[in-house]
């Protein structure tokens, strides 16, 4: 599943020993004092359990309804919501990705300079991001920011930053 994966990349940017120590500890500057992206990393693994158990088949409890008459019920209704659960889950991973990705390109930035060139679909979206939301020096809320980092994956916003600037056919 997309949102596993995602997860796991999200991972790889806030774990030092994961990303070979080119960024720091949770992507802030004095991990253990603050707890940077650590929360968010443990939000988008919970999501991708939760995913998970959503993808279980609806189908497979089966009721037998209308006195008897109906002996297999698909429960497709009960699988729609499921399914738009997942999505919804999978847009709020992806969201909490873009974030610590933009702040991955931050840190990377003040060590590199000039140095750091981003590709024609990630530059629209890393500064989609950074308009609405900062680089993060030091503990803060960050459901407000997560919310909007969902909200611009959500709306196709993401998609379309990264489409302006790249070239098919």
């Amino acid at each position: 599943e997309l949102g596993n994966i995602s997860e796991r990349r999200l991972n790889r940017l806030t774990d030092r020993a994961s990303n070979g120590g080119l960024l720091p500890a949770f992507l802030t500057e004095n991990g253990g004092l603050n707890s940077g992206f650590m929360l968010t990393q443990y939000t988008a693994a919970a999501l991708a359990s939760e995913n998970k158990a959503l993808c279980f088949p609806a189908s497979a409890d089966s009721i037998p309804t209308s006195a008897n008459v109906e002996d297999h019920v698909s429960n497709g209704p009960i699988s729609g919501r499921q399914a738009r659960r997942v999505l919804r889950n999978l847009e709020r991973m992806l969201g909490i990705e873009l974030m610590a990705a933009a702040q991955a390109i931050d840190f990377r930035k003040q060590k590199l300079g000039e140095r750091v060139r981003l590709g024609k679909g990630t530059a629209p979206v890393y500064e989609l991001i950074r308009e609405h939301i900062p680089f993060i020096e030091t503990d803060v809320e960050m459901a407000p920011h997560m919310t909007k980092a969902a909200e611009l994956v959500a709306s196709g916003e993401i998609r379309r930053a990264a489409l302006t600037k790249m070239a098919f056919g």
